[in-house]
C-alpha cells in the first residue's frame, strides 16, 4: 500500500451486521431498497446518517449494496456485488470503472458483467468517479488539480476490501470502459504489485502532459472497436475541446501502442497475429514474469462494449456480436495472480 492511500476509513456496518440485516429487514426493505440502489446517481449522494443500501437479486439472490469509503478526507460511493453462496473465504475481486459522463449503474447495465462475475464466484465493485470522470492521466487540470486522486481512492478501496477479509488480495482486478478503461490502465501501469491483471474495453495509455507508462508486468487485455469514431482505434493525440465547464479530454496513445507498451514492461515476446470471425486477435506471449498481453479488434465496431444488449448513445456506432467482452475479459483475467 503506497504511503499516500494511508488515510481512510469506512463508515460502514461489517460485513456480519450486513449479512443480519438482510436477514431481518428483507421484508420491510425488500422493494424500496432495490429502487434506491436502481435509482441512486453519483451526483446525488444518500444522506450522511445512512447506513448501506442492501438488495437481493432476484435473478441470482445474489447481494448487491452501494457503500462508501472516507478517503482523503471526502466520502466515496460504490456498488458491490457479491456472489449469492457466501463463505469460503476471500475472492478473487473485480473492479469496473465506468466511462466518462455516466456512472457505476450505467456500467452495470452496458456490460452485463454482473452475471460474468457471479458464475466465476468474483467479488465485483463499481466505483463512482468524482464529476463523471476519472483521473485516468498524470496532469492536473483546473476541475482535478490532484490528479493521483483516484489512484488512491482506488488503492483504498482495494485495502478495505482486504482488510475485512472479502477480497483475496492476489486476486485483484481492474477493468473499465472508455474512460475506465484509461483508468484501469493507468492502475495496472502504476501498480503492478497490487493488481493482477487489467482489461480495457475502448480506453487507451495516456500520453503527452498526462502520460502514463507501465512500470512491471502485469498481464493485460485491451479489446476495441475498429470504427470507434469517439475514441479512435489509432489514438487520441489532440483531443477537441470540452464542453463548457467540462474537465479537458486527455490525449491517448494508439490501442496497439497501449499494448506494446505493456508487453514492453512485462518482457514479452514477439506479437502473434490471427484472424478471428469478426475481429483479429494480436497476443504478445508472456515474458519472464508470465503477464501475457493480448489485443483484440473488433470489425465494424464503434465505442461499445462487445456482447452489450444495451443500446449505446446516438453516434457511438455499432456493438459488436462476436464475443462477449465481460466473459472473455474475465476468462483472460481469473487464471492470472499476483
Amino acid at each position: 500500500m503506497s504511503s499516500n492511500s494511508s488515510n481512510f476509513s469506512t463508515s460502514l456496518p461489517s460485513p456480519h451486521r450486513a449479512h443480519r440485516l438482510r436477514r431481518t429487514a428483507a421484508v420491510a426493505l425488500g422493494l424500496a431498497l432495490a429502487a434506491a440502489l436502481t435509482g441512486c446517481a453519483a451526483d446525488s449522494p444518500p444522506p450522511e446518517a445512512a447506513g448501506p443500501t442492501v438488495s437481493m437479486n432476484a435473478s441470482a439472490s445474489a447481494v448487491d449494496s452501494r457503500e462508501r469509503l472516507t478517503v482523503d478526507g471526502g466520502t466515496r460511493e460504490y456498488l458491490l456485488h457479491r456472489p449469492a453462496a457466501e463463505g469460503g473465504g476471500p475472492r478473487p475481486l473485480l473492479i469496473a470503472f465506468h466511462g466518462r459522463g455516466a456512472d457505476a449503474e450505467h456500467l452495470r447495465k452496458q456490460s452485463g458483467l454482473d452475471r460474468a462475475a457471479e458464475a466465476r464466484g468474483m467479488l465485483l465493485v463499481y466505483p463512482e468517479a468524482l464529476g463523471k470522470a476519472w483521473g485516468a492521466g498524470t496532469a492536473p487540470t483546473g476541475q482535478r488539480p490532484d490528479p493521483d486522486a483516484d489512484v488512491r481512492f482506488t488503492e483504498a478501496l482495494i485495502a478495505e476490501l482486504v482488510r475485512t477479509g472479502r477480497a483475496d488480495p492476489r486476486r485483484v482486478y481492474v477493468a473499465g470502459f472508455s474512460n475506465g478503461g484509461s483508468m484501469a490502465l493507468r492502475m495496472a501501469a502504476q501498480r503492478p504489485d497490487l493488481v493482477a491483471g487489467a482489461a480495457s474495453v475502448s480506453g487507451e495509455l495516456p500520453t503527452g502532459s498526462a502520460a502514463v507508462k507501465p512500470t512491471g508486468p502485469v498481464p493485460v487485455l485491451i479489446v476495441y472497436g475498429a470504427e470507434d469514431p469517439v475514441r479512435p482505434l489509432a489514438g487520441l493525440p489532440s483531443p477537441g475541446t470540452a464542453g463548457p465547464g467540462e474537465e479537458p479530454i486527455t490525449a491517448t496513445m494508439s490501442a496497439r501502442a497501449s499494448a506494446e507498451a505493456f508487453a514492453t514492461a512485462a518482457g514479452a515476446g514477439g506479437p502473434a497475429e490471427e484472424g478471428k470471425p469478426g475481429y483479429d486477435s494480436v497476443t504478445w506471449q508472456p515474458g519472464p514474469a508470465g503477464a501475457a498481453v493480448r489485443l483484440l479488434v473488433m470489425h465494424g465496431a464503434g465505442h461499445t462494449w462487445p456482447g452489450s444488449a444495451a443500446a449505446p448513445p446516438a453516434g457511438f456506432g455499432p456493438v459488436s456480436t462476436a464475443l462477449d467482452a465481460s466473459s472473455t475479459l474475465l476468462d483472460f483475467l481469473s487464471p492470472q495472480r499476483r
